[in-house]
């Protein structure tokens, strides 16, 4: 989201018409697969936004969610100029009731804001899905921006105030049909009301041994992508999505950490964890096969490795990350997952992660599937889904052993892909 610069990141999205788009289910242009797919494997692809066409010249950032019965959902912002928050971004959607075969016009979860004379800017970037399955209810979690993005966030967490960086969830009870922050319920600047977050996960700090706020988060935001429900062991049940935050140190100095924002009630209130390791960014969770939780995260420090660490408490602690020399990363947003999310606790399963990003330490290229067969002790070799330029990507299981990976393509393109066990090549 935050390092690289914006002529770096422009090739990279895009979102196909919503003008032309009926109100129906329709077909979605199709985007060619770069490389030979078997008779006996399944993969398509579909492009659901081209930047310049609909309603936002520039579409970045994807969150992908499989709610069962078929409906999935896939998300991403519209960007009036291209760029990250403070810009006057929406976080629009796509739903699909056939499992990704055919997908819904695009429409609103939150709607941003240009700001004019007598008029406040705001605007809302970088969606991440979390999935209640025993109540069915959908999080959509994002940034509300004012005046100030990430990086120029002051401390405090009064969304009121317009430096201020604030994060809200909006709310599913539907399937994703409808939003508690849709714009036509929505006032002309969202109040700081019960969608807004930002007291829980942007902690102002403590004074100590003369440090002002040690341990505050001066600026955060959710990582986008999709975060995980835990099935096992004492926190079965709990919805854990994945921040990253700016916080201040013992020394008083500000460094990039990676945090769980967590609830064990079903949403209607949320928890931040220790904030971990040096040099993090946008980072995702998988639940192992004996119920720890593993940490992925994109660097933020040049070592061209993913970081990983463990948390044997539901999320809220970590170990010391470490660089990941299986997985390459040239600072970009990944996503790791089960590939068999209800499958039996210490089976054999429950330990085959899969796991996509760009395969490269340098470069934005060469989108990438692995699987691991062992809670991501070794991984494959891989099997590249988008030769070329891909930055973000994220990927989710849909069933029968298929599995959905939204991911910025070539061609200023948000690209659905929809692919199977045997394309993938898993053999556990």
């Amino acid at each position: 989201m935050i390092y690289a610069s914006q002529s770096t990141l422009r090739y990279a999205i895009s979102a196909l018409s919503l003008c032309a788009l009926p109100s129906v289910l329709t077909p979605v242009q199709a985007a060619p697969a770069p490389f030979t797919v078997h008779p006996r494997e399944l993969f398509s692809q579909q492009v659901l936004a081209t930047n310049g066409v609909g309603l936002f010249p520039y579409y970045r950032i994807v969150a992908l969610a499989n709610l069962g019965n078929g409906v999935v959902l896939a998300a991403y912002d519209g960007r009036p100029d291209g760029s990250d928050s403070p810009a006057p971004n929406s976080i629009l959607q796509r739903r699909s009731t056939d499992g990704g075969a055919t997908w819904g016009a695009p429409t609103y979860i939150a709607k941003g804001q240009p700001g004019s004379t007598g008029v406040q800017k705001y605007g809302f970037s970088d969606p991440s899905y979390v999935v209640d399955q025993n109540t069915g209810k959908v999080f959509n979690f994002h940034v509300f921006s004012k005046n100030t993005g990430f990086l120029a966030s002051m401390i405090g967490n009064d969304d009121a105030n317009l430096n201020v960086i604030s994060s809200e969830v909006s709310v599913s009870t539907d399937g994703g049909v409808s939003w508690s922050t849709d714009p036509t319920n929505q006032p002309s600047l969202p109040p700081a009301a019960s969608s807004l977050i930002t007291k829980a996960v942007k902690p102002v700090g403590q004074t100590v041994n003369g440090v002002a706020n040690v341990g505050g988060v001066v600026g955060q935001f959710a990582a986008s992508g999709e975060g995980i429900q835990l099935r096992y062991g004492a926190h079965a049940g709990r919805l854990i999505q994945q921040f990253v935050g700016r916080v201040v140190q013992p020394s008083g100095n500000v460094i990039v950490q990676a945090y769980s924002v967590y609830s064990d009630d079903g949403g209607s209130t949320w928890h931040m964890g220790s904030p971990v390791g040096v040099g993090m960014d946008e980072n995702k969770v998988v639940e192992l096969s004996n119920g720890n939780v593993m940490l992925n995260s994109r660097p933020s420090d040049g070592s061209g490795y993913r970081k990983v660490a463990i948390s044997t408490d539901g999320g809220i602690t970590y170990s010391v990350p470490k660089n990941e020399t299986q997985l390459p990363d040239p600072t970009n947003n990944g996503a790791i997952a089960r590939m068999y999310p209800d499958a039996a606790e210490g089976s054999a399963n429950a330990k085959i992660l899969l796991f996509t990003n760009a395969n490269s330490k340098t470069s934005r290229i060469n989108g990438t599937a692995r699987y691991s067969c062992d809670d991501g002790t070794t991984w494959s070799a891989g099997r590249v889904f988008q030769a070329g330029a891909m930055s973000y990507s994220t990927i989710t299981a849909l069933g029968n052993d298929t599995f959905g990976i939204f991911y910025e393509g070539q061609s200023n393109t948000l690209t659905f892909a929809k692919v199977d066990k045997a394309w993938l090549g898993v053999s556990c």
